[in-house]
């Protein structure tokens, strides 16, 4: 496309003067450094496009960062095609732009679609392919970071009965966030995490060169599964080995108020969630129950067997009798049906629903992580539901570890958090109200409890995971940081792989080009903190 056609391009958009002079140039720019079709043109968005607004709060889940005060991106690529990811990572250097890349939009604290700075947006949502290979004696796939775990778990479940792919129980997540964070699910007890099964992936760098597992080295192949793909280069997709699973599979869902037991229950269940039969996952998810009449806490337990339900009975008769499951309780069915059950469908409910892209509904909300290294007594979980009726609305979300997570040593991937965790928690508010006075008596809620449980969770550091970003635990100022600024929050999610993070970020994005409020920092800024 020549500098006419895209002046005249934009004038059909109804741009004039300075902004049109600037993003004619910009258009032009991206077309001089991609293929001529599909044209770069037709899947870039300038806030004047018809399609702007919609573009970018189609992949915004979280509802606050939709407010006319948030910083909106200069514009939006929606790459079809990989010129289309070299031309922009060209052009923003040349501009001055930093780089917002989006694979799904469950970003909780939204750094993958919001900046201070001036910014456009990689989003991901066009490069969604599936491709699943049974021929190989394992079962692998293809997969483009932007299509959602549903489209993934989809394909599989089209292609056999016996395969699966241990990952997240939201079908609306996007591959490419997921997996680069390290990715955990319900089967992570029994197959480790995504990352664990990750074994190539296809990468653009800060020099618009495509690698894969061989040419980009395995220092670099390491720092993206776990590490957070964006902070290296624009992940294109990923080689993922497939797992077995049975064709029958076990899922139970049990509620138990204070009433009626649960912090016994609850109490029981940290010593056993993580010692108990690798092939079963049981979630707690903890909310405080505040009606006129009753202010208590519910516990649900949720899980997950790799097996039948005559099998989950004995082991649970034999190691969590407290819990009091029953053969009906317990609902058999294949693996792929079992993701519509933790996905909270109906029963019979068509897995055709896991291609909808469009989780239901939006909210507003913030997320926190802890993890668990020792039971907490019944006195201090007592403690604990006193608070949260005192708060009224954060919710809390137990998943449990050992199995296959306590096999993998702590540097073999960026996320170190394996052995030595009993459980990890999430921690949760979501509101309806719009305004600034919700959204802070929402975050101080939460906080509160974050703080409450502090003697209850590790210590030096205290832990959390990269997938539920938190930027309450320290951010870089402006995306650069030093090493000093960004090991707060660094170790935290990383522990000691952090330091190896920063090498191999120096290494391959040494201008520190990919950078973002908890990008890893460059190796200058290391080195100079190191010798002091």
């Amino acid at each position: 496309m020549g500098f006419l056609s895209v002046i005249v391009f934009l004038l059909c958009t109804g741009m004039a003067g300075s902004d049109l002079l600037q993003q004619g140039i910009i258009l032009q720019c991206l077309s001089n450094h991609s293929v001529a079709s599909p044209s770069i043109a037709s899947v870039t968005y300038f806030p004047t496009h018809p399609s702007y607004t919609c573009t970018l709060q189609s992949y915004i889940r979280n509802l606050r960062f939709i407010s006319p005060t948030t910083p909106r991106p200069l514009f939006i690529v929606a790459p079809s095609h990989v010129s289309h990811i070299q031309a922009s990572i060209i052009c923003c250097k040349v501009h001055g732009f930093e780089i917002r890349i989006r694979s799904g939009g469950h970003d909780y604290d939204g750094l993958s679609y919001v900046s201070e700075s001036p910014f456009m947006i990689l989003d991901l949502f066009n490069l969604r392919s599936v491709s699943v290979n049974l021929e190989d004696g394992i079962g692998t796939a293809w997969v483009d970071s932007g299509a959602t775990l549903g489209e993934l778990f989809y394909a599989i479940g089209q292609k056999s009965n016996t395969h699966g792919f241990p990952a997240g129980v939201c079908p609306t997540v996007g591959v490419g966030g997921h997996f680069s964070g390290g990715g955990y699910g319900n089967m992570m007890r029994k197959h480790g995490l995504s990352v664990d099964n990750v074994v190539d992936a296809k990468l653009v760098d800060v020099g618009g060169n495509v690698l894969d597992r061989e040419s980009m080295g395995e220092d670099l192949f390491w720092a993206i599964r776990g590490g957070g793909g964006a902070s290296f280069g624009v992940i294109l997709s990923w080689k993922i080995k497939l797992v077995s699973v049975p064709e029958i599979v076990t899922v139970f869902r049990i509620e138990k108020t204070l009433e009626q037991g649960a912090t016994d229950i609850v109490h029981q269940w940290q010593y056993i969630a993580d010692k108990i039969d690798e092939n079963l996952f049981i979630r707690v998810v903890l909310l405080p129950v505040n009606k006129k009449h009753l202010q208590s806490i519910k516990a649900k337990f949720i899980g997950l067997f790799l097996g039948n339900a005559g099998k989950l009975i004995s082991v649970m008769n034999g190691k969590f009798p407290e819990l009091g499951l029953l053969p009906e309780n317990c609902f058999e069915t294949s693996w792929i049906e079992s993701v519509l059950f933790w996905s909270n469908y109906p029963i019979g409910t068509s897995i055709q629903v896991l291609l909808d892209r469009q989780p239901q509904p939006e909210k507003y909300l913030k997320k926190k992580s802890d993890y668990v290294q020792e039971p907490i007594s019944k006195e201090n979980l007592q403690g604990i539901w006193k608070k949260m009726i005192e708060l009224k609305r954060p919710a809390l979300t137990l998943n449990p570890y050992g199995g296959k997570m306590s096999d993998i040593q702590e540097h073999e991937t960026p996320f170190p958090h394996r052995a030595g965790n009993i459980y990890k928690i999430q921690y949760s508010v979501t509101w309806k109200d719009e305004g600034d006075e919700a959204l802070e008596r929402s975050l101080d809620q939460i906080r509160k409890l974050y703080e409450y449980m502090t003697p209850y969770v590790s210590k030096s550091p205290r832990s959390s995971y990269l997938n539920y970003r938190d930027v309450d635990i320290g951010i870089n100022e402006n995306g650069n940081a030093s090493y000093s600024e960004a090991v707060i929050w660094g170790r935290k999610y990383f522990k000691d792989n952090f330091d190896r993070l920063v090498q191999v970020k120096s290494k391959v994005d040494p201008g520190n080009f990919f950078r973002y409020e908890q990008s890893i920092p460059c190796l200058g800024s290391w080195k100079s903190v190191m010798a002091e």
